[in-house]
């Protein structure tokens, strides 16, 4: 047995164990799934099939927010050592959160010497690009990260006994860390090295750049911009210098909301930061402190005001970027002033929205600065833009840290803590609904069982992973969130999430519907208090009646928000980074394939309308569109449907909507296709690829060289279930500009004896009918009046005449697609009968128009301006073209319903989904050529 599943049919992968089989590997597609058994290591073949269906799909379903290592672009090249290296690097740049373009170089187990401990404690050391990390064996309980950056030198020291293999790195801070039992480390250390002094190097040349810069510039402050407002008035020059001033201190120190209890709180963050102050003298203070589980009782309590954004800085490393980004900030907010785009509208319509019972966001100076960051971080990141929650996050970034380290916080944030979050689709935070999901059933079975639909519970909570909690919690404790969020990033949403459900798991569990199970939570993280706040909830009482009401259980009381941290902490704090990355390995298929049903829905639901193809067909038919554009998307080939896309992606298209520009198809995808498809017999000859080119000239109504799937189902449409009519008016214009083209022109063909014009086309018509053929002119005449309602038909979308030249091509398109037809001999016999009627036609035409004596005026001066508009519509006013005949699209449709082989032949039906059958074969098989060709050559 063989048969083939491709990755982009794949919908599900789960581990599965039944009573024949004692585990298996279950592969869920659309149509169908399949259990596969007997692995000899079924952890290891789990998590490959995993990470090949979810490069796969990210490629072909989410490249608008994928970045992926140029070995991953090149299937053919991808092997079990790479794919395990690549889920190593995600892991690493997972748990220390850095750039998602660092690529790790090396890895080593070692042991590091820890102060705070006096001893060494044993674990394993990263080396990306810019970065030493380090992480303890139990991940979490020790972890250190420093940025090449702040390095002075790493040198080998002598081995002993006790230290063998010894390191040590130095930092500017004038501090050093001892790394031993490494192995190969020679090796390492020279690699190192090498790519610290490259990084040396390239900030003293942007150092001297800068001071350079500096040097020539005016000594203005360099927070400070002035735009020309010589035309302004006072006023406006005052509010124009505010919006353009970056603050130089966070807004928390002018704007404080009077809380109760002021005297209590400043005790209390006396007390917290002498703790903190403690901590840094034991376990350092910057980025490449050591964290462990005492800082992490430290965030539980909230870190106090003074130092929250200097500590948001450090933990994120954000403190780095902007260290290594000097001015750049600066320069964004000047490119980005004064530009109007969809994203700018958006920031205006969301400024005011943000935290709006906030003194700091009732005043212009909060406004202004949360404008500059929103906007320039707008123009540094145009794939992500702005999203709605960015305005949340920011003012309260824009609160606790300056306006510059704000802006890196919300680089660090949307590009590096929470990637995919922040994008048109959201894709980021709908995988992580789906872990949640799957968490909720592991860590809370009891609510599973009860709650049987977890998506209420994870539609609620999506906008907790959005915007961590700070819009559901009040202000004070969701503070408190965000710090736990920047030390342990996602996990700690992940961990609060579950605390919030499992203390109000009896209610959920007991809640008759979707309303009330949100009116629980929602009352329930509305009392979430803080040791710092004594403020009431902020929702009203009778939504608490309400909610115990209802139920025997009463609700859950007021909650501290420490104790909240500290209980999610001890329940749930064995979940790890490398748990949640394989759980978003695997959901990530899901939630792609999700949005693709989504997105055939939508697409075929805007296509239906417009055409009269059976909505299975028209199904089958996307995906066979579909799976051509798939094609060179993952065979990485430079197609320009793959660039177009991009594009569309990095420059919003306007023009198009999200479902018009889904998936387009470029010249030679299209003419695959239409060689698939094409319904007519002669479709394999060489004069198909001249035919093919000219249809898509022709649906390629917006020049773009790309054509979308209502373009190509209209076509399609046409050819299938369109009437013998509408299929001659296709034939006809893929013989007239635009769809032909003077390039086409070939001198032999005006030569053929077959079509000459200087003499009438002998045909052997049978003895009984040649008596019934005697006059032609009078013939002429009675089918010109016939065509009278054909006309008027033709009336809102007139079709310009064919000439002679296109009448020709149009013969020549005729007589190669009766090839092959079981009636070919009569299809031939038919069309010379028509060719010579229609040449008769134009011949008579012309020479009535020439000569003018057998024409009324008004009829000649009709016709003249019918000729001109022709010649004028084709570029050519040479006496040549002049003494050319022309015929129009009612006359020739005429000639061809004299013909009954013809009106069979075009009216005769073809089954589509027995056509689109046949194609989804032969497109496999040219998928695997392409696959041997490819093995082949590389």
């Amino acid at each position: 047995m063989k048969f083939v599943i491709p990755w982009a049919e794949v919908t599900r992968l789960e581990r599965v164990s039944t009573g024949l089989m004692t585990e298996a590997i279950r592969v869920n597609t659309r149509q169908r799934q399949r259990e596969f058994s007997m692995f000899l290591n079924l952890d290891e073949a789990f998590g490959v099939i995993g990470q090949l269906a979810d490069i796969a799909l990210r490629r072909l379903l989410d490249s608008e927010g994928l970045e992926l290592d140029r070995v991953l672009q090149q299937p053919t090249r991808i092997t079990k050592r790479i794919l395990e290296e690549q889920a190593l690097r995600e892991y690493v740049l997972a748990l220390f959160r850095l750039p998602r373009g660092e690529r790790l170089h090396e890895v080593a187990s070692c042991s590091i010497w820890t102060p705070h401990g006096r001893c060494h404690t044993a674990g394993t050391l990263y080396a990306t690009d810019s970065y030493l990390c380090f992480s303890s064996r139990e991940e979490g309980s020790c972890i250190l990260l420093i940025p090449l950056s702040e390095v002075l030198s790493i040198e080998k020291v002598e081995s002993t006994s006790l230290l063998p293999n010894p390191v040590i790195v130095s930092v500017r801070t004038k501090k050093a860390f001892q790394l031993i039992e490494l192995p190969d480390r020679d090796e390492l250390v020279e690699n190192l090295n090498s790519r610290l002094r490259s990084l040396q190097w390239k900030q003293t040349m942007f150092r001297s750049k800068k001071d350079g810069r500096r040097s020539m510039s005016a000594p203005t402050p360099y927070y400070t911009f002035y735009y020309d407002t010589g035309h302004s008035d006072e006023e406006e020059k005052e509010e124009q210098v505010l919006r353009n001033t970056i603050n130089s201190e966070a807004l928390m120190t002018a704007f404080h909301q009077n809380q109760p209890g002021t005297n209590s709180n400043k005790g209390t963050e006396q007390v917290k930061e002498r703790l903190w102050e403690e901590h840094f003298l034991e376990f350092g203070r910057g980025v490449h402190m050591f964290r462990t589980n005492k800082i992490q009782r430290l965030v539980a309590m909230g870190i106090p005001e003074s130092l929250r954004g200097e500590l948001w800085m450090t933990l994120s490393d954000a403190s780095s970027e902007l260290e290594s980004h000097q001015g750049y900030y600066t320069s964004m907010v000047q490119k980005s002033m004064g530009l109007s785009s969809l994203a700018t509208e958006e920031i205006e319509r969301d400024l005011h929205r943000s935290l709006p019972d906030h003194p700091a966001f009732q005043n212009p100076t909060g406004i202004a600065a949360l404008r500059r960051v929103l906007t320039a971080y707008a123009h540094r990141n145009p794939k992500i833009g702005y999203c709605q929650s960015m305005n949340i996050l920011a003012s309260v970034l824009l609160l606790y840290a300056k306006e510059e380290e704000a802006f890196w916080l919300l680089v660090a944030v949307c590009e590096r803590m929470l990637p995919d979050y922040f994008n048109r689709r959201v894709i980021g935070a709908q995988v992580d609904q789906s872990v949640f999901e799957e968490l909720i059933r592991e860590r809370l079975p009891e609510l599973a069982e009860h709650v049987p639909d977890l998506s209420t519970l994870s539609s609620v909570s999506l906008s907790w992973f959005l915007t961590l909690f700070l819009s559901v919690l009040p202000f004070h404790s969701a503070v408190c969130v965000v710090d736990c969020f920047f030390f342990h990033g996602i996990k700690a949403i992940f961990q609060l999430g579950l605390a919030a459900l499992e203390a109000n798991s009896a209610q959920l569990s007991a809640s008759t519907d979707d309303g009330q199970a949100l009116m629980i939570l929602t009352s329930f993280l509305d009392q979430v208090g803080n040791e710092e706040s004594s403020c009431p909830p902020s929702s009203p009482p009778a939504a608490e009646e309400t909610s115990s009401s209802d139920t025997d259980i009463p609700a859950v009381g007021p909650t501290n928000i420490t104790d909240l941290i500290n209980e999610s902490y001890e329940k749930f704090g064995d979940l790890t980074v490398r748990q949640i990355e394989k759980l978003r390995c695997r959901h990530r298929i899901r939630v792609l394939q999700a949005h693709e049903d989504t997105t055939k829905e939508n697409g075929l639901r805007i296509v239906t309308p417009d055409v009269s193809i059976p909505p299975e067909n028209l199904a089958d038919v996307y995906d066979l569109f579909k799976t051509e554009h798939f094609i060179s998307l993952y065979w990485g080939d430079s197609s320009s449907a793959a660039a177009a896309e991009a594009a569309a992606w990095r420059y919003a298209d306007s023009g198009r909507s999200y479902m018009e520009r889904q998936y387009r198809l470029d010249r030679p995808q299209f003419k695959s296709l239409y060689g698939l498809l094409t319904p007519w017999p002669g479709s394999s000859n060489q004069h198909s690829d001249t035919l093919a080119n000219r249809t898509f000239t022709l649906l390629d109504q917006d020049c773009d060289n790309l054509v979308t799937f209502r373009e190509f189902a209209g076509w399609l449409d046409t050819l299938y279930c369109e009437e013998l009519n509408e299929k001659i008016r296709l034939l006809y214009r893929l013989h007239i500009p635009p769809a032909l083209t003077e390039s086409e022109a070939d001198p032999s063909l005006m030569k053929s004896p077959l079509l000459s014009t200087n003499r009438p086309l002998h045909v052997n018509l049978p003895s009984d009918v040649e008596g019934d053929v005697t006059d032609y002119q009078e013939q002429l005449k009675q089918m010109l009046k016939d065509l009278v309602k054909e006309r008027e038909k033709d009336v809102e979308k007139p079709l310009p005449l064919m000439n002679q030249r296109e009448f020709i091509q149009f013969c020549k398109t005729l007589y190669s697609m009766f090839h092959g037809d079981p009636e070919e001999n009569d299809l031939f016999q038919a069309i010379a009968t028509v060719t010579s009627l229609v040449l008769q036609i134009g011949e008579a035409s012309h020479r009535g128009h020439s000569s003018g004596s057998e024409v009324p005026s008004r009829e000649k001066g009709r016709g003249a301006a019918e000729d001109a508009g022709v010649d004028a519509s084709r570029g050519n006013g040479s006496l040549a073209a002049e003494n050319e005949w022309t015929v129009s699209y009612a006359q020739i449709l005429a000639s061809l319903l004299t013909e009954q082989a013809l009106v069979n032949f075009f009216e005769k039906p073809v089954d589509l989904s027995a056509k689109v059958a046949e194609a989804k074969e032969k497109q496999y098989h040219q998928r695997a050529g392409l696959l041997t060709l490819q093995q082949g050559t590389s």
